[in-house]
């Protein structure tokens, strides 16, 4: 549950992000800028408003609602589009069928979406340009701007592949309208961004959780250095996350997805929501995903469900896949309500169901309140676990299988009669071994598709999966046709679309 300092913080960073983001809600190329400070010295305190702006940016829909999860997640072998027949008719051919239009509105808003984020940073690190005296402080809001580009971008490359790379501020919109950069281009741009977040963002934020520190950023490093298989640099960054030891697997698997285990030591990444009946800033990534049911049990959209093959790929008696899965027409624990036979699909995603007495207390169903975890520290344990198992060497090996014990311990909890220690020191059974657990541990929470691709293994997953369709082209999807239109021939559509 969120503290009083938390509330105090995330009101003002919604109050001020919500005047600033109404502007980024249009199209990136019609941003207009809102304020030059070159020309006169800008307050140190002031830097730290625009802080709060971007940081309101990861709350909006294209960056943490549907289009987050549709791109993330729906498009993996072991989710499903899910929601009711008229929604699967529309949307179903695209994220489950990879039959990819030149423009939906869901991939769309996470263009425009992503670049509004990447404006925002961009007018933080301009305008501490302009401080003549900095402090401390300065240095630490830039890092933090820093890591929000990073992190815009890192989505950005990983699903449209070459994009433009605006590192500057909009001052007019020819100045926006750039050409595509390299992916290589890209990453360099991510790879400073983090380093410099590396190495000026705290620790933690004493009172105010939620802001990020030092171990997010080792943690989105470590991702980029795994997406591009530099296992060596990946296996430092996530040792610096875990030797650390403010993170650690102490909240038992089945709280971790509850409102009250919010910002725990399991949380590296979590987007900060804030809906209590009276104030409005949350999130919609809940409800887009909440059952569509009828009455007390309508909470959501019912997009983004569990395939079969997900539940089936759980080991006997694993207790994540019930932490994992709800199903129609049985009672849900730990809260005692029972689904309805009639729900148009029969199972859910249980990993985004929210408190009922919150919903009372609340007086909404919608579950807005409910925060985002974007990266668990069990995710960052097993990137080390795969990353020390690629690198090699009976140390590694030793140390690959020390991490992956850690995660399934925590999973088998005191039966130890379920999930056996696994044991091989063989590189390919072990790195088999890696990625179930990364399946299991981290099912329904936006990691399974774009791990499949960084493993090279997606077409022959995908297919297995039956979506035949799918192709080495739809690991990226095409630029948005309304941003290739307002470039008038400046962007070039990605390959074969």
């Amino acid at each position: 549950m969120k503290t009083k300092y938390n509330t105090i913080l995330l009101i003002a960073l919604c109050l001020i992000g919500t005047i600033v983001l109404n502007s980024c809600s249009k199209d990136w190329l019609d941003i207009k800028p809102k304020g030059r400070f070159t020309e006169e010295d800008l307050p140190e305190g002031s830097l730290e408003g625009q802080v709060f702006a971007a940081y309101a940016g990861l709350r909006s829909e294209a960056t943490s609602g549907l289009p987050y999860v549709a791109v993330h997640n729906i498009r993996s072998d072991d989710a499903h589009l899910g929601s009711n027949s008229g929604d699967y008719a529309a949307a179903g051919p695209i994220y489950d069928e990879f039959n990819y239009p030149l423009s939906h509105w869901l991939t769309d808003s996470y263009w425009t979406g992503h670049y509004g984020l990447i404006n925002s940073a961009n007018n933080v690190i301009a305008a501490a340009d302009s401080i003549e005296t900095v402090g401390e402080m300065t240095f630490i809001n830039v890092g933090e701007a820093k890591f929000l580009r990073a992190w815009a971008y890192f989505n950005l490359v990983r699903t449209f592949g070459e994009v433009p790379l605006i590192d500057f501020r909009i001052v007019d919109q020819a100045s926006a309208n750039k050409p595509k950069s390299t992916i290589a281009e890209i990453y360099q741009l991510i790879d400073a961004d983090l380093q410099e977040a590396v190495s000026v963002l705290p620790e933690t934020w004493p009172n105010h959780p939620g802001r990020l520190t030092r171990g997010a950023a080792l943690a989105v490093q470590t991702k980029t250095f795994m997406a591009r298989q530099r296992f060596s640099e990946a296996l430092a960054s996530a040792n610096a996350v875990i030797n650390s030891e403010i993170y650690d697997l102490s909240v038992p698997y089945n709280m971790i997805f509850r409102e009250e285990s919010e910002n725990s030591k399991e949380s590296v990444f979590e987007i900060q929501a804030l809906a209590d009946g009276v104030q409005n800033f949350g999130v919609t990534y809940a409800s887009r995903q909440g059952v569509r049911g009828s009455g007390l049990l309508n909470l959501g959209w019912g997009w983004n469900i569990p395939h079969q093959r997900l539940l089936d790929a759980f080991e006997e008696n694993d207790p994540r896949k019930d932490v994992t899965v709800l199903y129609s027409g049985m009672r849900n624990e730990p809260y005692g309500e029972v689904l309805p036979t009639d729900l148009p699909r029969a199972y859910w995603n249980k990993k985004v169901y929210t408190n009922p007495n919150l919903r009372v207390r609340y007086g909404s169903q919608s579950g807005n309140w409910f925060n985002v975890r974007i990266i668990r520290y069990s995710d960052v344990v097993l990137l080390a676990a795969e990353a020390a198992n690629e690198v090699g060497g009976e140390a590694n090996i030793d140390l690959a299988l020390e991490y992956l014990e850690q995660v399934r311990g925590r999973a088998r909890g005191t039966n130890s009669l379920v999930l056996p220690t696994v044991t091989t020191r063989n590189q390919s059974e072990l790195r088999e071994a890696i990625r179930h657990e990364r399946q299991v541990e981290l099912g329904m929470e936006n990691e399974r598709f774009f791990d499949l691709v960084r493993w090279g293994i997606d077409v022959e997953t995908m297919h297995a999966a039956g979506h035949i369709n799918y192709q080495l082209r739809n690991r990226f999807f095409p630029i948005p046709q309304p941003e290739i239109d307002r470039s008038a021939g400046v962007l070039i559509q990605n390959p074969n679309y």
